[in-house]
């Protein structure tokens, strides 16, 4: 079994990453897997200024999932260029920085400081599912034209760019084809899902920011379809599935709807290292029927 998989020109050493937002900026994981066996790590978002982000309290329990709304608080890109990603290199691992921004200027400026980063910084994810100042839309994943601007924007990283994209938003697909058609080699499918819940003693928002993103295994299907539905209608465009993976057949759904790799995200706060765990057990499902790439999965149906 070949653990390697491709993602447009990226080849990865294994098909599970650490998503973006759950495995912090640097090797904060370390002491629980080995990171240079994932596929890569996929940093928390950055900006190219420091930010505080949102009011405590920031993270949640709902369901059978978890709210958040920690704000995209960071060091800002030359902080962790200097500081932080030098202790994640040493650990063997690949990165993927993630980066996001109030305005097409705050994202086009976060990429250029990218540009000189070291090798192991294979692609950039660029976050669209943030909120902007730019007056077309609360989000800048829910517009095409707008989401299109950024990646193009984003150009000055020197390295291939994901699209992070937004499944709060019947038009994705298109979304999707205008970032491609921007530049972006591929597509990270899905972010959060928007949330509200109620603390029932004080009868207030259990977030101090109100609403969140609602993650875990409640959003799995919905991933599954925004995958489906993006790999369906863009055959040639490369999905980066997330949302919901617990276990190895969280992510066998997203291969069979057309993923090229996977991210472990919520997951990861019970189980530091359920990124490896599930990656492992991933592989060992594929050897036991006789698959020899993950590539090969979309084909069994």
């Amino acid at each position: 079994m070949d653990p390697r998989v491709r993602v447009g020109s990226v080849e990865l050493a294994g098909p599970v990453m650490a998503a973006s937002g759950t495995a912090g900026y640097g090797a904060e994981l370390a002491p629980y897997m080995d990171l240079s066996e994932l596929g890569a790590i996929v940093t928390k978002s950055l900006a190219a200024f420091e930010w505080p982000g949102n009011p405590a309290p920031r993270v949640a329990p709902a369901g059978r999932g978890m709210l958040n709304a920690v704000g995209l608080q960071g060091p800002g890109v030359e902080h962790w260029l200097d500081h932080t990603l030098p202790g994640l290199v040493a650990t063997g691992a690949s990165v993927v920085a993630s980066i996001w921004g109030r305005s097409v200027d705050d994202y086009r400026q976060a990429s250029r400081l990218l540009a000189d980063a070291p090798r192991q910084v294979v692609a950039v994810e660029v976050n669209l599912s943030c909120p902007n100042l730019e007056g077309r839309s609360a989000i800048f994943g829910h517009d095409a034209e707008l989401s299109a601007e950024v990646v193009a924007a984003t150009e000055a990283c020197a390295r291939p760019r994901w699209a992070k994209l937004s499944a709060n938003t019947d038009r994705i697909i298109d979304v999707a084809a205008a970032v491609a058609a921007a530049g972006a080699e591929a597509v990270t499918c899905i972010n959060t899902l928007l949330g509200l819940a109620y603390d029932p003693q004080t009868l207030r928002p259990v977030l101090g920011a109100g609403g969140g993103g609602y993650s875990g295994t409640s959003i799995h299907p919905v991933a599954v379809r925004a995958v489906h539905d993006v790999h369906a209608a863009l055959p040639d465009l490369p999905v980066v599935a997330v949302g919901g993976v617990a276990e190895a057949w969280d992510a066998v759904e997203f291969f069979l709807a057309g993923a090229s790799a996977v991210q472990v995200g919520t997951a990861s706060f019970a189980d530091p290292a359920a990124p490896l765990r599930i990656q492992r057990e991933l592989l060992s499902w594929a050897a036991e029927r006789g698959i020899t790439g993950m590539a090969d999965v979309a084909a069994l149906p």
